[in-house]
C-alpha cells in the first residue's frame, strides 16, 4: 500500500500522549471555560510596509490594526522559511520543516509527495482534544492522495491544492498544462466566475456558525497578496491615486486581504465567539518580486510589496524575507495594544496552542517550537532566548545567535545572487544589514558556521 494512502504513523506513545493534559495549568483551565476556539489567518508574500500598524504608509489595513490594537503585535516575528510551502509546514507541524521532508517548494501536480507521512499536524492534535477542524484557502502541503488536508486531521476542506490558482478560474495556469485546482474535501468543484477570496469567506464563516456550540480550529491560508494581482474593480479604484501600478495593484490586494480578514472576525463577533477564539495572523514570507505578479509578458521585477525597512524579500534570507507581521488575539487573555520585541517564530504557534487549550505535544518527537504565551501574556523573555534558530533554503543558510546572524550563500530574494558567500550581521545595531561585521569577528563566524552544520546533521535525520 503507499505510504502516502495509509497513514499509520501514530504511534502509540504519541496518541496517549495526545490524550493527556499537560502538567502545567493551562490558561482555558485557569479561566474555567470551556477550551477556545482556535483561529490562524496566514497571509501570502506580506512584508512589513505591506500592513499599516507596522508601519505601511499608502496601503490600508484596518481590520488588521484593529486585531493589533485588540492583542499583541512582535516586532520580531519570523517565518520558518521565505517560501510558502516550507513555512506552512513548521507553521502546523511545530517543528523545522526539513523534519518532516519538506525543503523548499512542492511541485505542482496532483500526485506530489508533500509532509511526510510521519508528520503530526496540529489539526490532528487538537482532534484529539475535541475540536472539529477545517481549512478554507491554499494547501500547498501535498497533492497525492493521502496526503491532502483532510489526511492530514482537517475534517472539512474547501480550496485549492497547490500554489497558487487563477482568482476567478480557479485553474493552476502556469508550469505546464493549465489544471482546474478548487476542491471540497476529495471532490473538485466548479465556481467559475465566484471571486476565490469570496469562497473563502463564505466557507469560514458557515464553519464558524456551524461549530458554535464546540470548540474549533480554523486554518485560513488566504492567497492574498500573491499573484495573480487580481483585484476587483472596487479595490483598484480606492488605490487609483497611487502613481506606481506595481504598488498600486498591490495595495489593491492587500485591501482584499484585509477585508478578509474583517469579514470572518465580524463573523466570529456575530456568533458572540470573539471573546473565546486565540487568534494567530502571520504571514507566510516577505514581499515577492517575481516577474509572474504581473500579468503580462515584460518579464519585469514585481516592486509592488514592500518589507519597510528591512533588506530583501521572498525567496531571500535577509530579514526582508524571513521576518515577518505576527499577531495574537485572545481578549481578556492577551492584553490589548501590546508590542512585543522578543523573538518569535512560526513553529512557536503549535505548542503554544496547546499549551493554551490544555493540552499536550506527542513525546515521541522532538518539537523545535516553543510555548510563545508566557512572553504574550506575562513579558517574559523570548523562550528561544538560549537558541540558536536556522534557515535554510537550496544552497542558502542562516543561523541567528541573539543579535547576531550569519548567512551563508544568502540571496536577498529570488532571482537576485548572493552577495557574498559569507556575511555577518549584528540586529540590533544594523537591523536592515548593511554592515558587514565577519572580517572583525572571525570567532562568532567560525562558531556559527559549526553550529550550521550540526543542525543540518540533526534535522535531516529526524
Amino acid at each position: 500500500m503507499d505510504k502516502c494512502k495509509r497513514r499509520d504513523f501514530l504511534s502509540t506513545t504519541a496518541l496517549a500522549s495526545l490524550s493527556l493534559l499537560s502538567g502545567t495549568s493551562s490558561l482555558a483551565q485557569s479561566n474555567n471555560k470551556k477550551k477556545p476556539n482556535v483561529v490562524i489567518l496566514y497571509s501570502d508574500d506580506q512584508g512589513f510596509g505591506d500592513v499599516g500598524c507596522y508601519g505601511g504608509k499608502d496601503v490600508k489595513t484596518p481590520h488588521i490594526d484593529s486585531l493589533a490594537a485588540k492583542g499583541t503585535r512582535f516586532t520580531d516575528w519570523y517565518s520558518n522559511c521565505p517560501v510558502c510551502s516550507p513555512s506552512r509546514t513548521a507553521l502546523l507541524t511545530g517543528r523545522y520543516q526539513q523534519r518532516s521532508g519538506v525543503m523548499g517548494n512542492i511541485p505542482a501536480g496532483f500526485n506530489k509527495m508533500g509532509m511526510s507521512p510521519t508528520a503530526i499536524t496540529m489539526a490532528e492534535a487538537l482532534k484529539k482534544e475535541g475540536y472539529r477542524t477545517g481549512v478554507f484557502g491554499k494547501w500547498h502541503q501535498g497533492s497525492a492522495e493521502g496526503c491532502r488536508p483532510n489526511d492530514q486531521g482537517f475534517d472539512e476542506f474547501y480550496g485549492f491544492i497547490n500554489g497558487c490558482i487563477d482568482y476567478y478560474s480557479h485553474i493552476f495556469y502556469w508550469s505546464g498544462l493549465p489544471m482546474h485546482d478548487l476542491w471540497k474535501n476529495d471532490k473538485t468543484v466548479w465556481e467559475n466566475g465566484v471571486y476565490f477570496n469570496d469562497i473563502i469567506i463564505r466557507e469560514a464563516s458557515r464553519f464558524v456558525r456551524d461549530n458554535r456550540e464546540k470548540p474549533f480550529f480554523m486554518y485560513v491560508p488566504f492567497n492574498a497578496p500573491h499573484y495573480p494581482m487580481h483585484a476587483p474593480p472596487e479595490y483598484t479604484e480606492r488605490f487609483k491615486h497611487i502613481d506606481d501600478p506595481h504598488r498600486r495593484i498591490q495595495a489593491a490586494m492587500v485591501s482584499v486581504l484585509d477585508d478578509g480578514v474583517g469579514r470572518i472576525i465580524d463573523e466570529l463577533k456575530r456568533c458572540d465567539l470573539f471573546d473565546d477564539t486565540l487568534i494567530f495572523f502571520i504571514s507566510d514570507n516577505g514581499p515577492s518580486s517575481e516577474a509572474r505578479n504581473l500579468l503580462d509578458d515584460s518579464h519585469q521585477y514585481y516592486t509592488g510589496g514592500s518589507s519597510g525597512d528591512f533588506r530583501g524579500g521572498k525567496g531571500g534570507l535577509y530579514e526582508g524575507g524571513i521576518r515577518v507581521p505576527a499577531i495574537a488575539s485572545w481578549p481578556g487573555i492577551i492584553p490589548a495594544g501590546q508590542v512585543i520585541n522578543e523573538v518569535g517564530i512560526t513553529m512557536d504557534v503549535f505548542p503554544t496552542v496547546m499549551n493554551a487549550i490544555g493540552g499536550s505535544l506527542p513525546t515521541d518527537r522532538v518539537y523545535d517550537g516553543k510555548d510563545i504565551m508566557p512572553t504574550i501574556t506575562n513579558q517574559d523573555k523570548s523562550p528561544h532566548r538560549n537558541d540558536d534558530l536556522f534557515w535554510a533554503l537550496d544552497k542558502q543558510r542562516v543561523v541567528r545567535r541573539g543579535d547576531w546572524k550569519l548567512l551563508l550563500n544568502a540571496k536577498a530574494e529570488f532571482g537576485k545572487d548572493a552577495e557574498a558567500p559569507v556575511l555577518l550581521h549584528n540586529l540590533k545595531e544594523d537591523p536592515g544589514e548593511k554592515i558587514d561585521l565577519k572580517d572583525k569577528h572571525p570567532e562568532i563566524v567560525s562558531k556559527l558556521k559549526k553550529a550550521i552544520e550540526s543542525w543540518e546533521k540533526e534535522v535531516m535525520s529526524k
